[in-house]
């Protein structure tokens, strides 16, 4: 099989591809941090090809598409991610945008074109989308993050029932873990407020529960109660909630 996964340097992305590279996958690894893709390349047991790429820029995303579709892809993991902390008010307008053109335009645009592609080959292929535990709520002081998050978790969902009903062989799941230990909140300027999980027991549950085809993959036993118990209570006390959890990270 063959692999492409966004945000490969590092943290979960990495993780998914050295677990991935055990299984005798072939990877086509993207990032922006060449010298590190390099290093990776030099040191995981498969075939791996990297690409360099801003994927907040849509033309570089367009691009990263059309190698994509001459490699006809297995797997297609969107996992790169920017995020953000501070008031909406405060945070710089150009960083909201390129955190939105990351998050979501890239993972869009990936998903809608590689989708159609996939199904042409009615073979059985895999799209894993990487979103958050931050998708099933808002989160003041790291809205737009959240929203971001929101937004694969429910266009993921949605693709995962249209491939269902059309009895595809594309097996669409999103990931949304609680906090793990990655670079991400040095990126983001926070601190997790909660033990996190470890990015490599992350990274291997998803790509065991993807091949299982399941949709919603959520790791660790707490983050399934959260998300469980949120049904229970109203969106003002979830958003107390969240900004107390989000001031904490600040401290």
């Amino acid at each position: 099989m063959k692999a492409l996964i966004t945000g490969a340097s590092s943290g979960i992305g990495l993780d998914m591809a050295r677990y991935l590279a055990t299984k005798k996958c072939e990877l086509i690894l993207v990032a922006r941090n060449k010298e590190k893709l390099e290093e990776i390349q030099e040191k995981l047991p498969t075939k791996v090809t990297i690409i360099i790429a801003d994927l907040s820029n849509e033309q570089r995303v367009k691009d990263l598409y059309v190698l994509a579709k001459k490699e006809n892809i297995d797997i297609l993991i969107n996992n790169a991610g920017l995020g953000d902390f501070g008031p909406l008010t405060d945070t710089d307008l150009n960083k909201d945008l390129e955190l939105i053109n990351t998050n979501i335009k890239a993972v869009h645009i990936l998903t809608k074109y590689i989708v159609k592609d996939m199904e042409k080959r009615n073979t059985d292929t895999y799209i894993l989308n990487v979103a958050s535990s931050a998708a099933f709520q808002p989160g003041p002081l790291m809205s737009t993050y959240y929203a971001t998050k929101s937004y694969i978790y429910q266009l993921t969902e949605a693709l995962y029932y249209e491939e269902k009903k059309k009895k595809s062989k594309v097996h669409v799941s999103v990931l949304c873990p609680g906090p793990v230990e990655t670079n991400f909140n040095n990126v983001a300027g926070v601190k997790f407020s909660i033990k996190p999980l470890k990015s490599t027991y992350v990274a291997r549950y998803a790509i065991d529960k993807m091949f299982d085809k399941k949709m919603l993959i959520i790791p660790g036993f707490k983050m399934k109660c959260a998300k469980f118990f949120s049904r229970f209570v109203s969106d003002k006390f979830l958003l107390r909630i969240t900004y107390k959890i989000q001031k904490r990270k600040a401290s």
